[in-house]
């Protein structure tokens, strides 16, 4: 392969062409100190480089020197007292720190007549050296630059543990060093990887991770993701990479096969063997226990455990942080990411598979053993990558298996492992897999052979019918063992190409010849013969049949399912039975028909009326029903009695745009909790419902439904209601059984009248409403107080849309718990009298007959002084507000700093007259960017956005973005009181230079520093930059300078 750079590579395979590198001021040491250890240490047969040149030197370390740093595995600088008078010296120095800090060198600084003090806090003659140095550079910004990382390059060395020249003989010291380096290099390296591709960066992740403690603190890192992925290729990766700057090592591979082959105490002992030389025979992991945290508690150890699988594994060998000394380091790699959290470890990193670029390469690398690739394969190579998914495991079996094979060759392998995975990679995927429960493992069996892709909502109301239980435990389980992705509610099931392979397998395997002798179907080929030959039996229990077009099912006599008497779930997404379907069996769960056709039902599943009906014989057999879905069916006008689906949970029929009429029966299933009508377009009325179980009720887009059903009883369970463009006007006396609603949303519903009680019952009835929207309702002024009264509770209220009021009542300053309020698009309203006094979000979008005292009433430093808070709305007449101490109009930047603590800062925008492109503000601190996030509705001209900057939130996020590169200037520059620049940026896509200007042109941004009653009398905050010279500041230093001349030549 194409290796990295030398020093990453270095790093991988651990070959170095010096083992030390000494840096020195030569005429302080070139002839005592530096030449006898240089001596001493190539008496060992360690290779040192020095650089003995006594030619004049440039200011500039050369090329050549340059690539000797690079290829060096340990650095020794020697302090002394003219070391930082050397340019070349400190700019060595800065050099070997970055190597430190990103590739994992060991540095051990000699401090030799100097003390580490001067050398860290720049005092004495360091201190002395760097004045010269800035009075020299003090025109040039660029060395002025170099010599701010000279300075942090001294005191990141100080801080490191190293030697201090004492009283006593030299040679003694001498030979306390070259002991120390003859240790560190005799340490034997793992190999990592015969091509090894794509480290560097994943190093530098998981060494962020590990450099996120100081060197005094403990830290574990748990690395995990599913087999194959290298996780343990990466370990031995920073083993090889940190282990220099340890005092103990100790790689401890495949815990998971060999505690179970030998015991864990064989691993306590082996532990002890590597990590302090003890050799020890123990009888019991408990008596381990405590010789390894006598043992290691006071030893800086770098200590892996390879593939553990069990919580156990980790009590035995790495119980707790107080087991080992300060700046030890743990690294757990597993499968599972549940027996990390379960101990503690809260640094991990998801490891991930080579991208695109990196597959290619390895995989070229094990089929050709060269970089370059014979004509006329690249075809052939782009489809094995795309098989591999990323796993480097993956490539390196096929890459090893293809090794000198012709293209047909290669072909008909990847056609074999389409249909029947690598044996090899099978058994490595499928460790997982077999750790599971019975249970867990047969829903993994489920997602991988007929989810994947499916919203999870879906997925978890079918499951939980197919098995009469919740099954949310196994999901989280799953997903902690990497076997399917993090599973959110409202996203779509996901897991990795090759482990839906692995469990398809494991399915084939239940009977390789014969499909119907499987526990699932979801392949068509399988489907059609099981159908067709009748070969279907019991042991089915699922089948997805998602055909890639309406093709037909030949089902001879239509009974093709008679002997699946275990088949509990039925999904047919795509596809229908030419001869009709006579028999479905009594043990079905859930049925999914999506777009069912009438032809595809027999005449015995038809009412006797014969009119279209689907449900006769459902009513009759299926009491193990739970989940019946029927949505798209074009034919169904009509859903008959029910009653005889006495287990029915859910009942979905959406988008049925020719249905009329629902039977009443569907108003009185004791057990029913959802019902979706979504998109019925023709129907017009709803049965009554007496549904105490009920959760949801989906009535949207209903264009003719011109009433809401009768509520029978309470029905509790119902916390929301939302119904969008229907022609429901005004909601039954009724309606006020739903007392437990917490969230209302009726959008596009023409005049909206509200059930007719008084205000009192009404107020009871609503009050436990939170969410209220009422969009394009055609409101009215009479309409809002009263509203207002009912629900005053609500937290969120949306009156967008609403074109027919013209005043916001002055009772809203009486609603207390209100966060937000959007009134987007109220084009008539011209007066606001009342404002929540706890507001935090408003949106007036569009809302231009406001008046000009209305429009100042929002931007009163009163209801934004607590912070907090988020306005948008169209501009006043009056610009800024006076409170915002600082304001610009015509620029793109507004720029403040701070020090001490982060502060709360209010920033407004006014947006200018005629906007262009899409807006965003970005958010730099210190240099480092991020977008604001915040909803940027004004691509619209003429509106202010006025919001609380939250910048310890975006402090938050950088830290999460930029990592501990970011977190130590930040905390630094805190701790040190040193200002801090944040710059907020206005920025708009697709523009060009000169349009950009136009739209500045009358654009304005200010910025207000909320003040702390206790800290008001000292200013942390200003507008002017604090490392700027004025040109009075320069001048009065000029002076200074000639008065200080004049009394020297005095």
């Amino acid at each position: 392969m194409a290796m990295q750079s030398s020093s990453s590579s270095s790093s991988i395979s651990y070959v170095f062409k010096y083992q030390v590198f000494l840096s020195f001021r030569g005429s302080d040491t070139r002839y005592g100190f530096t030449g006898n250890l240089y001596k001493a240490l190539t008496d060992k047969g360690i290779h040192t480089f020095i650089d003995d040149s006594e030619l004049q030197r440039g200011d500039e370390i050369t090329p050549s020197l340059d690539n000797a740093i690079e290829e060096s595995r340990i650095f020794i600088p020697v302090f002394s007292a003219n070391y930082a008078s050397s340019s070349f010296c400190l700019d060595e120095l800065v050099h070997i720190i970055h190597l430190y800090k990103q590739n994992g060198r060991l540095v051990l600084p000699v401090f030799f007549g100097v003390d580490p003090s001067h050398v860290r806090h720049h005092r004495g003659s360091y201190g002395e050296a760097l004045a010269k140095h800035e009075e020299r550079f003090q025109h040039n910004t660029d060395h002025m630059e170099r010599l701010q990382k000279w300075k942090i390059a001294l005191t990141q060395a100080a801080n490191l543990s190293g030697d201090h020249r004492s009283p006593g003989y030299e040679y003694d010291f001498i030979g306390d060093i070259v002991k120390y380096i003859s240790n560190k290099i005799n340490r034997v390296p793992l190999h990592v990887a015969n091509y090894p591709v794509g480290f560097k960066f994943r190093i530098q992740q998981v060494k962020l991770l590990l450099d996120k403690e100081t060197n005094k603190g403990v830290h574990m890192v748990g690395l995990y993701g599913i087999g194959g992925l290298g996780k343990s290729t990466l370990a031995r990766a920073i083993y090889n990479f940190i282990g220099d700057q340890f005092d103990g090592l100790c790689f401890l591979h495949d815990v998971r096969e060999n505690s179970a082959k030998n015991n864990l105490k064989h691993l306590q002992e082996k532990l002890l063997l590597k990590t302090i030389g003890l050799e020890i025979k123990l009888d019991h992991v408990s008596e381990g226990i405590p010789i390894i945290k006598e043992r290691l508690c006071r030893k800086k150890i770098l200590l892996i455990l390879d593939d553990v699988d069990n919580m156990n594994q980790l009590h035995a060998l790495a119980g707790g942080l107080d087991w080992f000394g300060r700046g030890s380091r743990v690294i757990i790699t597993t499968r599972d990411k549940h027996l990390l959290s379960s101990h503690g470890i809260k640094s991990t990193h998801a490891v991930e598979g080579l991208n695109g670029t990196e597959a290619l390469e390895l995989l070229r690398w094990m089929a050709f053993k060269s970089d370059k690739v014979p004509s006329g394969y690249e075809d052939i190579l782009n489809r094995a990558v795309a098989y591999s998914s990323g796993l480097p495991l993956v490539i390196e079996v096929v890459g090893s298996n293809l090794f000198g094979k012709s293209i047909e060759k290669w072909k008909s392998t990847l056609d074999g492992y389409d249909k029947i995975p690598n044996k090899e990679i099978q058994k490595i995927l499928k460790v997982s897999y077999d750790a599971l429960e019975e249970e867990e493992q047969s829903v993994f069996l489920d997602i991988a052979c007929c989810f994947k892709g499916c919203g999870w909502a879906d997925v978890k109301d079918i499951l939980h019918a197919h098995y009469g239980h919740c099954i949310t435990h196994h999901l989280e389980v799953l997903a902690e063992k990497s076997l399917i992705d993090r599973w959110e509610y409202d996203g779509c099931v996901g897991l990795h190409d090759l482990i839906e392979d692995m469990g398809k397998e494991v399915v084939r395997q239940e009977s390789p010849k014969e499909p119907g002798e499987r526990s699932r179907l979801w392949c068509q080929d399988d489907i059609v013969h099981a159908l067709n030959e009748n070969t279907g039996t019991s042991k089915i229990e699922m089948i997805y049949m998602n055909f890639h077009s309406m093709e037909s099912v030949i089902d001879q006599k239509g009974m093709a399912f008679k002997k699946m008497t275990k088949l509990k779930t039925l999904i047919i997404e795509n596809g229908h039975f030419s001869n009709g379907l006579k028999y479905l069996p009594n043990s079905l769960r859930v049925l999914k028909w999506k777009g069912c056709l009438l032809e595809s039902l027999s005449s015995s599943i038809l009412s006797k009326a014969k009119s279209i009906c689907f449900f006769l014989v459902f009513t009759q057999k299926f009491q193990n029903m739970k989940v019946l879905t029927l949505d798209d069916c074009e034919y169904l006008t009509h859903i008959p009695d029910v009653s005889g689906l006495s287990n029915i949970e859910k009942f979905s029929f959406k988008f049925c745009r020719n249905l009329i009429t629902i039977d009443d029966s569907i108003g009185h299933q004791n057990k029913l909790e959802f019902i979706s009508a979504i998109g019925c377009s023709k129907l017009k009325r709803f049965p009554p419902l007496g549904l105490a179980s009920l959760k949801e009720l989906e009535l949207s887009f209903c264009v003719s439904l011109n009433s809401f059903p009768e509520l029978l009883c309470k029905m509790t369970n119902i916390k929301r209601i939302l119904f969008v463009n229907t022609s429901i006007g005004e909601l039954p006396s009724s309606f006020q059984n739903l007392s437990e609603l917490n969230d209302i949303s009726i959008e596009r519903c023409g005049m909206l009248r509200f059930p007719k009680h008084n205000d009192k019952i009404n107020s009871i009835v609503f009050s436990n409403v939170t969410q209220l929207s009422l969009q394009n309702c055609n409101l009215s002024d009479e309409c809002l107080p009263i509203l207002l009264k009912w629900f005053v509770n609500v937290k969120r209220l949306d009156l967008s849309h609403n074109f027919n009021f013209n005043i916001l009542p002055e009772c809203l300053n009486e609603c207390h718990l209100m966060k937000i309020f959007e009134f987007d698009c109220c084009k008539s309203l011209e007066e606001i009298r009342g404002i929540p006094p706890n507001l935090e979000e408003l949106s007036a979008y569009k809302c231009e007959s406001l008046s000009s005292s209305s429009r100042r009433m929002l931007t009163s430093q009163k209801l934004h002084e607590a912070g907090g808070t988020e306005f948008y709305f169209p501009n006043g007449t009056d610009g800024i507000p006076n409170w915002f101490e600082h304001q610009i109009r015509g620029q793109s930047t507004i720029t403040f700093w701070f020090r001490k603590k982060i502060p709360s800062i209010t920033y407004i925008l006014l947006s200018p007259e005629h906007w262009l492109g899409y807006p965003k503000v970005n958010i730099f601190v210190n240099g480092y960017e991020i977008e604001i996030d915040i909803t940027l509705k004004f691509g619209i001209s003429d509106h202010t956005l006025l919001f609380d900057l939250k910048l310890e939130e975006h402090n938050k996020r950088l830290r999460r973005i930029y990592g501990i590169k970011y977190e130590s200037e930040m905390d630094k520059a805190l701790l040190e009181n040193e200002w801090i620049r944040v710059e907020l940026e206005l920025k708009s896509f697709n523009l060009s230079e000169e349009e950009k200007n136009e739209m500045l042109r009358s654009a304005q941004m200010g910025i207000h520093v909320l003040k702390e009653k206790n800290n008001a009398e000292e200013e942390n905050v200003i507008f002017t930059d604090p490392y700027r010279e004025t040109k009075s500041q320069k001048k009065r230093k000029q002076n200074m300078f000639s008065i200080l001349m004049e009394y020297n030549e005095l």
